[in-house]
């Protein structure tokens, strides 16, 4: 093999940072799944303050707590939580009275849901990496609150500002076509009662298929990802 051909074949892998979000993003798009209004917020949470606090420990940072929580956001699905609750006890009524039609709309609202909040963690996560490699955060500042803050700003400006369907559209295909999911949506249609869902076996080797899957699909976007970059860079400069 050419010198040419082996940097070719070595730019076609992911490298670890993609990996990492991947990893975290397929993990926020599962919490969806826990069919308990609140839990799979908290979930969420976990989830997205987990994917923070390894990227700023693989860089030997140990960041208050606080700091952790502002980096990772707070990004609650659309409406209030007493809509939350509403929409999600509404869908058993559904489920009664119009059985094959409920289960194709909950389905993909469900798996909207996985894909917004999977799409959301894959954003922020790249570019607090992002943010790292450009200095804009250290040792010093992530003590504070005032620059993880406008950090944080200018991640979900940019983010809010780039238009997410090419991401998006990745993120529903491969949501859709994971057996781990439609699985979890099936039980949960079949058996609604509101317990928490426990892992399946094999659940490990899936999430790690997906995030794979995932993190090449991102590296084949590096065009989408750099236009991220830039957008954020000049939020950054705008944010106080």
């Amino acid at each position: 093999m050419s010198s040419q051909e082996s940097a070719s074949s070595a730019s076609a892998v992911p490298p670890p940072s993609v990996q990492r979000v991947a990893f975290y993003a397929v993990a926020s798009g599962l919490t969806p799944l826990i069919p308990v209004p609140f839990l799979d917020e908290y979930a969420l949470r976990r989830v997205r303050e987990g994917m923070v606090r390894t990227i700023l420990r693989e860089r030997s940072f140990s960041p208050p707590d606080r700091t952790v929580t502002v980096l990772a956001g707070l990004h609650p699905r659309e409406g209030s939580r007493l809509q939350q609750f509403v929409g999600k006890a509404a869908l058993v009524s559904l489920r009664l009275t119009w059985r094959k039609g409920y289960r194709r709309l909950a389905t993909a609202l469900w798996v909207k849901d996985c894909v917004d909040m999977a799409s959301i963690s894959l954003h922020h996560g790249y570019l607090l990496q992002h943010a790292l490699d450009r200095g804009d955060l250290d040792a010093r500042t992530l003590a504070t609150e005032d620059a993880p803050r406008r950090v944080h700003s200018a991640i979900d400006a940019a983010c809010k500002e780039l238009d997410a369907r090419p991401v998006n559209q990745a993120l529903r295909r491969l949501f859709a076509g994971s057996k781990l999911l439609l699985d979890e949506l099936s039980k949960a249609l079949e058996n609604w009662s509101g317990a928490p869902r426990t892992p399946q076996q094999g659940e490990e080797q899936e999430v790690a298929s997906l995030a794979e899957r995932l993190a090449a699909s991102m590296w084949e976007e590096r065009g989408y990802f750099q236009s991220l970059e830039a957008l954020y860079a000049k939020h950054l400069r705008e944010t106080p």
